[in-house]
Order: C-alpha cells, then structure tokens, then sequence
C-alpha cells in the first residue's frame, strides 16, 4: 500500500497583490514612494532625458546606451526592419485583409512575423538568439502599427523619414505629418516612461507563457491580450470621457458627484500599487502643461476636483489621478487618435515586455500555481 503526502497549499491575496512570484532585474516599482527605475535609472529622469532607442537598449540589454555601443544596436533595429521589410509588407497584407483593427491585427502579426523568421522556442534557443528575436519582434511593432492603422483607414504607409527615429516615423504614419520636435519629445517622454511598470497583469502574462518555453511571439500575443482589458491599457482613451461629459469647469463637480453616486469609477484615477501621487503623471502634467491651452486647464480642475470628492467618498484611500488621465491628454496634443491610444501604450509596453520575456527564459522552472477548489463534493454513489 502505498501512502502520499499532500503539500499545504499557501493561501495568498486574491489578485496575488503583494505576493512575490520572481526576481527581476528589469524594474522596480515602490508604491509607497511613488518611485519606480529601470534597471539602475530612474525611469522618470530617463524619461526626461532619454531617447526612445536609448531606453530600450537599456531594458533589454541591462546596458546603458553608449556612443560606443549605439550603432550596434541601431544596426539590429535596422536588420529587423529595412533589412525585413519584405516580411513586414506580407504581414501587413495578410493581416489587414481579415480585420481594420489594430489590436487584432498586431495580435495575428507577430506570430505571422515569427513564422517568417522560423522564430523557435524559447529554451531552444541560446541567449542571443533570443535577443535577436525579441529585438526583432520589438522593431517590428511600431511599423506594424502605424500600417495597420493606415490600411485601415484605406491609406498606404508612408515614405520613413531617414534621419528621424522610432518616435518621429511612428508619429509620421499615425497622424499624416511629419511631427516638430517638440510633439516628438513629448511622445516619447511618454512611451518610455510606460515600457515598464514591475509584474503588471500584461507583463505577468508574457512571463507566465515564457516560463513554458514558448516562443516571444507567442508571449507577446499574451501579453497584448490582457493589455487590452479596460482595466489595463484599454483606459487611456477613457480617462477623456470625463472631459468630454463635463464640458466646461462648471459641470466637472456635478457630474463626479453623479458617477460616485451610481457606483461608477472614476476612469484614470486611482492605482494598484501607488498610494502617493503617480510619478509618470506628473510627468505626463508637465508635459502637457508645456503646451497647454484651455483642454490642459479643464483637466487641471478636473483632477483637482476628482481627488477632492474621491477623498470624501472613499476616506483613507489615497486615490490620484494615473498615468492615464494625463497620458491622454499629451497624445490628445500629439495628434494621436483616440483609437490609437492602446496601440501606442502596446508600441511601448512592448518593449518591456521583451525584457522580461528574456529574463524568464533563464529560469528553467515553469509558473504553476496552486487553486483552492471550493466547489461541490465528490457525489457518493447509492449503494
């Protein structure tokens, strides 16, 4: 007769909320601070500081950028884009023949892309490898993007400006012009400041189906699959629904009082880790201030108010505005359309993704964790 024991399972938190699953050297996020870095930087003042290509370098190499070690990693970026871009355009092709979505075609392109590379699993592939794919895969996002919202829309890509990078091209497809430098720093103050944000529910993910040795694609899809959740990366667009419901300061307080009373949340504020002001909104209201005019000072009292009434409502619950009430705004400015809004936050997030796929990948221990069933009892047969 053979006799096993069963393991206790450890209860934890529902939503897993301050449960530590892995360690990572990728980012750090400490919501009692309301500070959060990349790698060794404060993603703040790289945001601040940082070109786009400069700060995806760091998060996938855990290298700073140099002016030795630039032209190399602009040399991967351009074998996976110029060098490709015959498998882009098929890509594209095939994609927008099945949907004008943008979010779903990005979903069906990258495994279609990784197919075209003979992309292979993860653990079958050594470090570099991996790097190129996920180089590859990540290079390949803006441009999948921008044309997939162009041939949506009936429209063909336009010519890439050569001595623009990442963030002017991809400002150049979605609006149709090319941007000033002034709505390209502001965009990309965003984009980098929100490749990363610790073991989010989009990054979880990619990690989740990267512990089982799948391929990046296949983690990518995951991953932009809980990315666009309301609750995650399908909010920015809304966080402006307020805006738009109230119409001038005069109407902002009514209409906050009426949504608290009905149950509804407040889209773009509160967050699940901050318990002090948002650190990337507060830098998106200063960029946005930059440019200003009457939008920026209704949000200004908007969020004023909000805060306020969401103190009253809901007292000992530190509830700021997020990322992505602000965040909005400064696409708003940049000429981004509303329905682009995810796609965008997906054209930076992606990048962190990337990242911590490649450093899940060194962990040979798959992500499996326990449930507590509390479902019926096994039925006993009538004797």
């Amino acid at each position: 007769m053979t006799s096993t024991t069963r393991r206790t399972p450890i209860d934890a938190p529902r939503g897993l909320a301050g449960v530590i699953v892995a360690d990572t050297t990728v980012s750090d996020v400490r919501g009692d601070e309301g500070f959060f870095q990349y790698r060794d930087r404060s993603a703040i003042e790289l945001a601040e500081t940082a070109s786009f290509e400069d700060a995806w370098q760091l998060l996938v190499t855990g290298e700073a950028a140099t002016d030795a070690s630039r032209p190399a990693f602009a040399a991967r970026i351009a074998d996976a884009t110029t060098a490709r871009s015959a498998d882009l355009g098929v890509v594209v092709d095939a994609v927008s023949s099945a949907t004008p979505d943008v979010l779903a075609g990005l979903a069906a392109a990258w495994p279609l892309l990784g197919a075209r590379r003979s992309i292979r699993p993860l653990y079958d592939l050594d470090e570099d490898e991996r790097l190129a794919d996920a180089i590859a895969l990540a290079a390949a996002t803006p441009l999948l993007v921008g044309a997939l919202w162009r041939r949506g829309r009936g429209e063909g890509a336009l010519p890439v400006l050569d001595d623009r990078g990442v963030v002017a091209n991809y400002l150049h497809q979605v609006t149709g012009v090319v941007p000033a430098a002034a709505t390209e720093s502001a965009l990309t103050a965003y984009l980098v400041a929100v490749m990363d944000h610790g073991f989010n529910a989009s990054t979880f993910t990619a990690r989740v189906i990267a512990s089982t040795g799948a391929d990046a694609a296949a983690c990518l899809v995951g991953a932009l699959g809980a990315l666009t959740g309301p609750l995650h990366g399908g909010a920015p667009s809304r966080a402006l629904d307020g805006l738009d419901a109230v119409g001038a300061a005069v109407g902002i307080e009514p209409w906050i009082r009426g949504e608290l009373a009905a149950g509804r949340r407040l889209m773009g504020f509160g967050h699940a880790v901050y318990r002090t002001a948002d650190p990337r909104a507060e830098l998106m209201k200063r960029v946005a201030r930059r440019t200003g005019g009457p939008r920026v000072e209704l949000a200004l009292r908007f969020e004023e108010s909000a805060e306020r009434l969401l103190a009253e409502a809901k007292p000992g619950r530190e509830l700021h505005a997020n990322v992505e009430f602000w965040a909005a705004l400064v696409m708003e400015q940049c000429g981004i359309p509303r329905s682009m809004f995810t796609p965008t936050f997906a054209v930076a997030r992606t990048i962190g993704w990337t990242a911590h796929i490649l450093e899940q990948a060194r962990d040979p221990k798959i992500v499996r964790p326990s449930a507590r069933y509390v479902g019926p009892a096994v039925r006993v047969a009538a004797a």
